[in-house]
């Protein structure tokens, strides 16, 4: 189904996103969007998306006043049926753009203050991110997704590069739990 969604300062800017049911064994578990991605052939992931109530105390007590947002991601185990939120490291909602390429998931982290942009990478079952490196000021803009574009992974060897919408691309190369930046291409040089 196709919902509202508010963004900007005074959330006055309609945005439409598409909105699916995740049902397991004929039970509603959890409200999506996007694409799911299979990570392995038991597991997927997908983005979560739900209802917040915007009503104020003084608001007349009947009726909720339910508005939707977009959430962090979400772990599917297709044989059990268990469905649990991932932890993803400095995780924007609003500003990371998500790019996954195995049990990898590279995007442009916001600090808790909101004033600085990171390059992260984590896997899947760790704690701590595989790279988290600074990429410069954040810009705090009104749109989602307004940081950076998703990060584009590369493979063989495996790269992935982020590209703020202000700053320069960065390149770093993925090799197991080790992550440095890569080497400039023989056409840079």
């Amino acid at each position: 189904m196709v919902v509202p969604w508010f963004v900007g300062s005074a959330e006055d800017k309609k945005l439409d996103l598409k909105v699916r049911a995740l049902y397991v064994d004929t039970k509603l578990k959890e409200f999506t969007i996007g694409e799911p991605r299979d990570i392995t052939d038991r597991t997927f992931v997908v983005r979560r998306a739900y209802r917040i109530n915007d009503a104020l105390p003084q608001d007349s007590k009947i009726s909720p006043k339910w508005k939707w947002q977009r959430g962090g991601w979400l772990l599917v185990d297709r044989q059990t049926g268990r469905v649990s939120q991932l932890n993803l490291p400095q995780f924007d909602p609003f500003y990371s753009a998500a790019s996954w390429y195995r049990d990898y998931v590279a995007y442009c982290g916001i600090s808790d203050s909101g004033e600085k942009l990171f390059a992260i990478v984590a896997e899947i079952g760790r704690k701590k991110p595989l790279l988290n490196k600074p990429l410069g000021v954040a810009q705090n803009g009104d749109q989602p997704d307004s940081e950076c574009d998703a990060p584009t992974w590369e493979r063989p060897p495996v790269r992935v590069t982020f590209t703020p919408k202000n700053g320069q691309p960065v390149t770093y190369s993925i090799r197991g739990q080790t992550v440095s930046p890569a080497p400039p291409d023989e056409e840079e040089q």
